[in-house]
């Protein structure tokens, strides 16, 4: 016998989190909880507003479709696949089905890429206490792109110079327009560059991410490009890593072959999060655990909420919301 439920949850983001100009005040998606001969598994499906091709109305109707046919007898695995148009309800039905079946491992790393933010003081006694990772480089995260490309190169050259163990990965955004990006180039000294260890698409369009890439020996990562129509993975010239949010990018199969393609190409595979909840973090966690377990994640964002869900993420110390607080918008019969 299959039983399945799926609750709803809202939760209140801290002050000050905006993506792409709007401001985010509440994180809002669902947790799928499957059970199956005394087992059970959890997904998060959670549709990220301006990143998502899918809204929450749209990814409700697809899970409570996906888990009726589910309950009747069908392959979840199958009904997650078939959601490669709804990243993130084919990414957390599938998370549910691996979970209900034992093939997620248990284990996670709590080790992941800090984002850069905050009191200097404080930020660098953060970043010195810092683990390394299995080369023994400390690594650490800085959103660049929002204000003038100078002074976030002023801020990289500050941050490598203060801290000679520190790797920094960077993520533009594609905000830079090739005269932005050389500017940044430029306040970064050639001999803290190969510390940068990529930054993710700096221009916007691939071409111009390359030519940076070529004309300052600065390193890429391919981000928004993993999930564009006909992207194939590829090693290229000036290229370090492709980044892979799960929640955007679609099943855990998908994920998979992604990854093993990165590691054919010598290029690393990066799990990052795209402001899950902390159920949906410590599954990312495993999964990087898993499936990257030489690269460190990016999942430094649950202290951007105000609760978790749930399971708690080790050593976070806000509050817990449990099922029996969350609405159920839909059960099994």
């Amino acid at each position: 016998m299959r039983r399945a439920t799926v609750y709803r949850y809202s939760v209140p983001m801290e002050a000050g989190v905006v993506l792409r100009n709007q401001r985010l005040k509440t994180r809002d998606g669902f947790l799928v909880s499957l059970w199956q001969d005394e087992k059970t598994g959890w997904g998060e499906v959670a549709p990220l507003p301006g990143f998502s091709a899918e809204d929450v109305s749209q990814a409700q109707d697809a899970v409570q479709h996906g888990l009726s046919q589910w309950v009747q007898g069908a392959s979840l695995a199958a009904v997650a696949s078939a959601f490669s148009a709804l990243p993130s309800v084919a990414f957390g039905l599938s998370c549910a089905d691996a979970e209900l079946r034992g093939e997620l491992p248990e284990v996670l790393s709590t080790r992941c890429a800090p984002l850069c933010h905050g009191d200097p003081n404080e930020l660098y006694a953060r970043l010195g206490a810092l683990p390394g990772d299995f080369r023994g480089r400390k690594v650490a995260k800085v959103k660049v792109g929002l204000y003038e490309s100078v002074g976030d190169g002023l801020n990289v050259s500050m941050l490598l110079e203060a801290l000679p163990e520190l790797h920094l990965r960077l993520d533009a955004n594609r905000s830079w327009t090739p005269v932005k990006a050389a500017g940044f180039a430029r306040h970064v000294a050639p001999e803290l560059r190969s510390r940068i260890a990529f930054i993710e698409e700096p221009c916007l369009t691939r071409g111009q991410s390359r030519d940076f890439a070529r004309l300052t020996g600065i390193a890429i990562a391919w981000d928004e490009s993993v999930r564009e129509t006909g992207f194939t993975v590829k090693a290229e010239p000036g290229l370090a890593a492709i980044i892979i949010k799960p929640t955007l990018t679609g099943s855990l199969m998908r994920c998979r072959q992604l990854i093993a393609q990165a590691h054919a190409a010598g290029l690393e595979a990066v799990i990052s999060s795209s402001i899950e909840s902390s159920l949906g973090l410590t599954q990312l966690a495993r999964i990087a655990q898993w499936l990257t377990p030489d690269a460190i994640p990016g999942l430094d964002t649950l202290d951007l909420m105000q609760t978790q869900l749930i399971r708690r993420w080790p050593g976070s110390e806000l509050p817990l919301t449990d099922e029996s607080d969350l609405e159920i918008v839909w059960q099994s019969k």
